[in-house]
């Protein structure tokens, strides 16, 4: 499904407690943090670029990723979710074509790199649609998958 109401919004003033409030389903409370963390966390990582995803006029997911390269020479989605009620309507794969396409864009990256759980079926279907590959690469119990940006 192609969702073209689907934006990215800069969390400010005006949208950082609705992102506080969105709930993932609880199995997959163990494969992410709550976004107040992540907001918080990019106020004292300020290469952290976290965004609201909306839906028309309606907050429905979350998003971070890191503006510098870090580990596997690329750079790291460091977040992405979408509320409980909204899963299911592609907002989750149009979110990401958005800030991959950013990405690609602003930071000229030619490597963007995910870690998840294994366990993440969600996750796994997400990012194998979008062309991400394992290589092999391991954080903990996270696996790391990569795509690579063509001209």
């Amino acid at each position: 499904m192609k969702n073209t109401n689907v934006r990215l919004v800069d969390v400010d003033s005006e949208n950082w407690y609705e992102c506080c409030k969105l709930e993932v389903t609880d199995n997959q409370k163990d494969f992410i943090e709550p976004n107040a963390i992540s907001i918080l966390q990019s106020k004292f990582e300020p290469s952290l670029k976290p965004y609201a995803i909306y839906l028309e006029d309606k907050v429905a997911g979350f998003l971070m990723y890191n503006s510098v390269e870090e580990e596997l020479d690329g750079y790291w989605i460091y977040r992405i979710m979408i509320d409980k009620d909204y899963q299911g309507k592609g907002i989750g794969k149009a979110a990401t074509e958005l800030m991959l396409s950013e990405m690609a864009n602003a930071l000229k990256a030619k490597k963007i790199i995910v870690g998840y759980h294994p366990d993440n079926e969600g996750a796994h279907q997400l990012y194998s649609s979008l062309g991400f590959v394992d290589e092999g690469n391991r954080f903990g119990k996270e696996m790391a998958v990569i795509k690579y940006i063509e001209d």
